[in-house]
Order: structure tokens, then sequence, then C-alpha cells
């Protein structure tokens, strides 16, 4: 009788990718931490927004170039190699603030070679699964890494706060530099399988307009990339401020804010859980779009919710909806795509869910002060509705399906 192959979670290769993708998430935690709060000692808050945006705008302007060197150069090494970079750049500007004090010219050049860097990491190391694991396994892998963001999100917080409180700002650019160094250790660890087939050779912008008209004419990846962009357009940062404005709104002060926050992530580590422990996601392309469809419900009824209590429970709700959606349309996209084209694939998901988020930012303050907070949660909720319908309205998308369990 054939055996089922080892799960993802009891691979040693999966474990060392997962343990440099914790340890790379945690150290972007705390060095965002560390910038804002060094930026506000050094020109006050004022200045805040400046030196993050030095390193968010080339990050967002860069993604789409960073996926054609991840695939021209493969992304192991490519990951590598920026990592270390960024390893050494923070530790650089800790030595830095540790002989002089912290000044915003050079606070905002970290940030913008940071940013540089990181729009060629992410791509790298986004594509490396299909390479670690077998394809009936990337469902399991995209939950894992769920949990990972969730563990990384609430630990690097408490630590950030900790170093900067006992040591400042060197010592949190220090703590991150070290979690960088962590993260590069175990990628070189990390074996992958190469990619069969002759490498292409063209010109950067050749292989970048290869790579979008690779993504718009794939029958699958074309619509499923607008659903990635349109589902994760609120819930990639908006949301999170926009709970912040129901809550002044509803008077339920900071305590219902943590609360409500609270129970998403604890609902978006429910479905992580789930899908890295469930062998196989049936009908995954019909389950994302009914996932889409509640996580809807969930934000128009926590936009609506007339306590704290039942806004709690919608918060949960579309945490693991929002997660359980999220989770399912990574593993499509990454059995869907050929190996030859992940980073320049992988790039676009990412700049759908980073650059396409902040457009929002500005519109939810402007929402709620002339319509109030329920208005933007339904907002939120029509922009998911419009991603399910889209993925039952496609049929290859509707009918799309995860690979079975592979023999061992």
């Amino acid at each position: 009788m054939a055996v089922a192959a080892r799960p993802a979670y009891r691979d040693a290769n999966v474990l060392r990718w997962l343990t440099a993708y914790t340890a790379s998430v945690a150290g972007d935690v705390v060095f965002f931490l560390a910038l804002s709060w060094a930026a506000t000692r050094a020109g006050g808050p004022s200045q805040v927004g400046l030196v993050v945006a030095a390193g968010a705008v080339p990050r967002a302007v860069l993604m789409l170039g960073g996926g054609v060197v991840a695939d021209r150069f493969g992304p192991r090494r490519v990951a590598v190699l920026s990592d270390g970079v960024r390893c050494a750049v923070i530790l650089l500007a800790a030595a830095a603030l540790a002989l002089a004090p912290a000044h915003l010219w050079l606070l905002a050049l970290v940030a913008l070679i940071f940013g540089v860097v990181d729009a060629v990491f992410m791509p790298a190391v986004g594509a490396l699964p299909p390479r670690i694991t077998t394809a009936d396994q990337l469902a399991r892998v995209q939950g894992m890494r769920g949990l990972s963001i969730r563990l990384s999100n609430a630990v690097g917080p408490l630590v950030a706060g900790a170093v900067l409180a006992a040591g400042g700002g060197e010592g949190a650019f220090t703590v991150a530099g070290v979690l960088f160094a962590l993260s590069l250790a175990a990628l070189l660890t990390v074996r992958v399988t190469p990619v069969a087939g002759p490498p292409r050779r063209d010109s950067a912008r050749g292989e970048l307009r290869d790579g979008l008209r690779y993504v718009r004419r794939h029958r699958l990846l074309a619509p499923l990339v607008v659903v990635i962009g349109l589902s994760e357009m609120c819930f990639s940062g908006p949301v999170a401020t926009g709970l912040v404005l129901l809550a002044d709104e509803r008077g339920w002060g900071a305590v219902g804010v943590g609360w409500v926050a609270s129970a998403f992530s604890v609902g978006a580590t429910a479905s992580a859980l789930l899908l890295t422990a469930a062998p196989r996601v049936p009908r995954a392309g019909a389950a994302m779009a009914a996932a889409l469809l509640v996580t809807a419900a969930g934000a128009v009824g926590l936009g609506q919710a007339p306590s704290l209590t039942t806004a709690v429970v919608f918060g949960a709700l579309t945490g693991l909806t929002s997660g359980f959606a999220t989770t399912l349309t990574g593993a499509l996209v990454q059995t869907a795509t050929d190996p030859r084209y992940l980073g320049r694939v992988t790039s676009v998901t990412t700049l759908c869910t980073l650059g396409l988020a902040p457009v929002l930012f500005p519109a939810v303050g402007v929402t709620v002060e002339l319509w109030g907070a329920g208005t933007f949660f339904a907002g939120c909720g029509a922009i998911c509705l419009l991603a399910a319908g889209l993925g039952l309205a496609v049929p290859v998308l509707r009918r799309a399906e995860l690979p079975s369990l592979r023999p061992a």
C-alpha cells in the first residue's frame, strides 16, 4: 500500500526555510519600529513618515525588477545575497548610532538602501517554496508561512519595545541585524531543486515584459492576480487604521482596538493551523471564493457591530476566512506558475499586496470622517465581494484544484 509523502511540517528542508523566513519577518518588524523610534527622536513625529517612505517607495517601485533578478540568478542565491546586504547595512547603522546621535539623513539613507534590497529579497524568498518541496505540500507551506507571520508580528514588537527601552535605537538595530544574520544562516542550509529547461537570456526589461506577458496570458494566473489584489487591498493595512477609528467612534477605546485586533489574529492563526495540518483542500478555487464571500459579510458585520463583543466575534470570523483565502491563493499561484517565472510572478502578487494597500490609507480617514466607520468597512466588504464574484465567475478559477498528495 502506498504511503503518503512526508508532510511539509516534518520536512527538515522546509523547516530550515521557515526558520529563515520567520527570522527575516521578525527582523523587519524590529527594524521598522526601531527606525520609527529613532526618526521620532531625531526629527519629531512629522519626520517619521518621510523616513519610512524613503524605504517604502523604492521597494514598491523596484519590486517587479526584483522578480526579474530572482528568476535570472536563482531565488536562493538572490535571497542569500540580499539577506547578507540587509544584515550588514543594519549592523553598520547600529554602529553609527552607537558612535553619534541619529541624523535624519542617515536614517533616510538606511531606509532607502533597505527598501531597495527588500525589493529583491521578497520575490526571491517567496519564490523558494516550489523548489524546496513537492507541489502537493504547497498549501501546507503557505499555512506554515501564515503562522510564521503571525508569530513574528506578535513577538517582534515585544522584543523591539524591550530592547528600545533597555538599549535605545542602536540596541534595536543590533537585534534586527542579528535576526537577519540568523535568517541568512538558515537560508545557506536550504537545498533547492534545479529548474528544468534552458534559462532564457534577454535584457532585464525584456524579461520583465516577458513575465508580465506570461501573467496576462495565463488562463488561471491572470484572474487570480486580480483576486489577490482586490482581496488583500483592505486587509494589508487599512483595516488596522479602520479598527482604530471604529473603536474611537463607538467609544470602545484602546482596549476595544486590542480585543478586535487580537480576535482577527487568532482567527488568521486558526486558519493557518488548519491548512498546515490538512492533507489537502478539495475544490480549492471554489473554497477560496466561498471564504471571500464570508470575509465580505464579516467586514460589513464588523462595521455595523452594536457592541464590542459582537465586533470581536466578527473580527475573529474575518481573520479566519481572510487568512484561509490568502493561503489558498498563495498555494494556487505557486502550483500554477512555471518555475522559471516564479520570481516575477511573486513580485507581481507582492506588489498587489503591498503596493495597492497604501492607496487606501488616505481614503480611510476621509471616508470615516464623512460617512462613518461603518461605511468604510462596508466598502471593504464590497471589495471582497467583488473578488469573490470574480472567483466564481471565471470557470478556470472556480474549478481550480491543488495537487493531490503524492505517494512516497
